[in-house]
């Protein structure tokens, strides 16, 4: 039985794009490639004569279609498994997949998740504080050069995407928590273990990183959230007794 991912779930998301040429150009790469859902967040120019430029044929309808937000966290509060891409890589954002072992990897996930793929601005690309906010970060491998025309990039993720099967039905992923879900969570470690002194205050966020990328490796449910939430919170009563005693 040949199983392919659900396109339907998948959808692109450009963050602060700046010409709108590209948007279309990223709008005609996916409906080649039979995705429809493409999110733009706080674009620095979404002029829509200029889109509809590149965005010929059906694939204008995919721009009809796109949510703008002002905000990437609260674009990405209702998916459940998140992607970031990048060219440059290093000790603070490994590159830990590509596109054609993600395209497996999303058979699964994307059955009962929304996935989100999330594209940075075209002159400098994800920051970060933006990758932080995702699962696993993907490149896309290149013999020198390693920078890419933006619609170019989505068409590479598309293409391995839509070519995604196998011969057997791959075990089925239960809806994962979503980001609201998941960065609440990780505020609430970063509280409770700054607290304890687990944790440096003076640079909690470097600290979390590592944290995230641990529980990043193994797909959270809604429920493993409550119960690390829950630890939390029992932490945080004991210290509480604690500090109450030595008054």
């Amino acid at each position: 039985m040949s199983y392919k991912a659900n396109l339907d779930n998948i959808n692109i998301v450009l963050v602060e794009p700046q010409i709108p040429e590209n948007i279309g150009s990223v709008a005609r790469a996916m409906n080649n490639m039979g995705l429809t859902g493409l999110i733009v967040v706080n674009p620095k120019n979404c002029e829509l004569s200029r889109v509809l430029k590149t965005a010929t044929g059906s694939s204008i309808d995919i721009v009809e279609q796109m949510e703008v937000f002002g905000d990437l966290l609260e674009a990405l509060g209702r998916f459940q498994y998140v992607v970031g891409t990048t060219a440059r890589i290093g000790a603070l954002r490994p590159a830990l997949t590509r596109p054609r072992e993600l395209a497996q990897q999303l058979i699964s996930i994307s059955q009962n998740n929304l996935v989100a793929l999330v594209f940075g601005p075209e002159d400098r690309g994800l920051s970060n504080a933006e990758l932080r906010y995702c699962h696993t970060i993907a490149t896309i491998p290149t013999a020198r050069f390693a920078s890419l025309n933006l619609a170019q990039a989505v068409m590479i993720f598309c293409y391995e995407i839509f070519m995604a099967s196998r011969e057997t039905e791959p075990e089925t992923i239960p809806r994962m928590a979503n980001k609201f879900e998941l960065e609440g969570m990780y505020e609430h470690l970063k509280q409770v273990l700054t607290k304890i002194g687990f944790i440096d205050p003076q640079n909690p966020e470097h600290w979390m990183l590592n944290i995230r990328r641990f529980l990043s490796r193994t797909p959270l449910r809604a429920r493993d959230v409550r119960i690390i939430r829950g630890i939390c919170r029992q932490i945080d009563w004991y210290t509480g007794q604690i500090e109450k005693k030595k008054r």
